[in-house]
């Protein structure tokens, strides 16, 4: 790569450093306590997990449905960074301002919340659809496992500062934990704004001959042309159908890890910590599942990682003491950062030409309705286990073992995807535009 080209990949992994803070200190850190603890004081437990679930429901059925439509009109324009700037500020407003949401305001909070993650998860659409046009040939894999590795590090570095300031809130000028924590949420509205600075200012895409009215128009008709290639598009979709599957088990255990160990008695301050050696493993383990991608291929080590949550799913479920469970999180870390990203890189590498912001609209939609069928799993095996007479927390052990299913046929349907077919499918679907061909 030459100096242009150097920088412009860094700037683009610099977003997920960026971003990755609203995920860690957030989404998994501290919306889900502080919002029962302080927004919903005194409020039955179910009640406020139903509020918070609606509003994360919400912000995925908003971004699922609209990523499909907003990628295909950014693919008509020099749109996908505009669309990205759009999304990451409405993020970056939101999550700030959390911090002035005063106690018992439960639904102020869940309105910024849901405002915040759509702002996350519809950046993330046109994040993802740079990549093909930052890294250079045949080093996408290692480019995308580049911006997972900055982000587990990113999101790990702010969240354990986060957590250290609500442990010692007064080392730091607070009156207590509570005023640490919503100063939190100011820090990472802070650190994404910061960080984005880099893509906005260096990476750049191509120019696309609409405009206007004419780009909506333009992508609106490029919508339905994808929609009737469905049926050409073998290899895309069975792609899909595994990552659909596995990434569904991957989510799972990530929304579900802190629940299952509550479950076996662990405390709360051991699995933020359990969380924080996820996501430090993760930084460098990332980086070499993309290097491990460019040697031996990206399906291969895809399919290695798919095994090693195969054996997690199991080995959960027997799981006794506390460092066992830090041992857990120590080989989530190994593989978690890695299917991610070379799942994206290997889906970049079989999509059509300048078609990225749309397709990847798909992959991310797939990506919003995961942890769809894992959930219900989980939940079906454990209530099965309790009427055949298991206690609960054998229940919960086997209702664990259950996403091996996930793993098992996301892993078998992968096995029979051909990426050289697939890119013989995407040059032909190229047109030479870089628009869409009717078939």
């Amino acid at each position: 790569m030459n100096v242009s080209e150097k920088r412009s990949v860094v700037s683009w992994a610099l977003y997920d450093w960026a971003n990755s803070a609203f995920a860690t200190t957030v989404i998994a850190g501290f919306f889900p306590l502080f919002f029962k603890q302080y927004w919903s004081a005194g409020v039955d437990t179910a009640v406020s997990t139903a509020r918070l679930g609606l509003a994360n429901s919400l912000a995925g059925v908003v971004v699922a449905l609209g990523a499909p439509v907003l990628g295909a009109i950014a693919d008509r324009g020099t749109s996908r960074k505009r669309f990205l700037i759009f999304f990451a500020l409405m993020g970056m407003v939101a999550t700030s301002t959390l911090a002035l949401v005063s106690a018992g305001a439960w639904v102020t909070a869940v309105w910024l919340y849901l405002i915040a993650s759509i702002g996350f998860s519809g950046g993330n659409v046109f994040y993802d659809s740079l990549l093909p046009g930052v890294a250079p040939k045949n080093q996408e894999h290692f480019v995308s496992a580049l911006g997972f590795a900055l982000g587990y590090l990113g999101g790990g570095v702010l969240f354990a500062l986060n957590v250290w300031m609500t442990l010692r809130p007064s080392w730091f000028g607070f009156t207590d934990s509570s005023q640490a924590v919503r100063f939190s949420f100011l820090s990472v509205g802070i650190w994404w704004a910061l960080f984005a600075v880099p893509l906005m200012m260096f990476v750049r895409e191509p120019d696309r001959t609409a405009h206007g009215a004419g780009m909506v128009r333009e992508g609106f008709k490029q919508l339905g042309r994808t929609f009737r290639e469905i049926r050409h598009l073998k290899v895309i979709f069975l792609f899909l159908a595994a990552y659909w599957l596995y990434i569904d088990g991957v989510d799972t255990i990530i929304k579900m890890a802190v629940d299952y160990g509550l479950s076996l008695g662990f405390k709360a301050g051991d699995l933020i910590l359990a969380l924080l050696i996820t996501q430090f493993v993760g930084f460098p383990c990332a980086v070499a599942f993309g290097l491990l991608g460019q040697k031996i291929g990206a399906k291969r080590a895809i399919l290695a990682a798919i095994g090693i949550y195969l054996f997690v799913s199991v080995w959960g479920a027997f799981i006794r003491s506390k460092a066992e469970f830090y041992a857990l999180a120590v080989v989530i870390g190994f593989v978690q950062g890695g299917v991610q990203a070379l799942s994206r890189s290997f889906y970049s590498r079989i999509i059509p030409e300048g078609r990225s912001a749309e397709y990847f609209g798909f992959y991310n939609m797939l990506g919003k309705f995961a942890a769809i069928i894992g959930p219900i799993l989980v939940g079906l095996t454990g209530l099965f286990a309790r009427s055949m007479g298991a206690g609960g927390i054998l229940a919960s052990r086997l209702s664990i073992v259950s996403l091996a299913v996930l793993f098992l046929s996301g892993g078998i349907l992968l096995f029979f995807v051909d990426e050289e077919e697939g890119r013989r499918e995407a040059a032909r679907l190229s047109a030479p535009d870089q628009g869409a061909c009717a078939p």
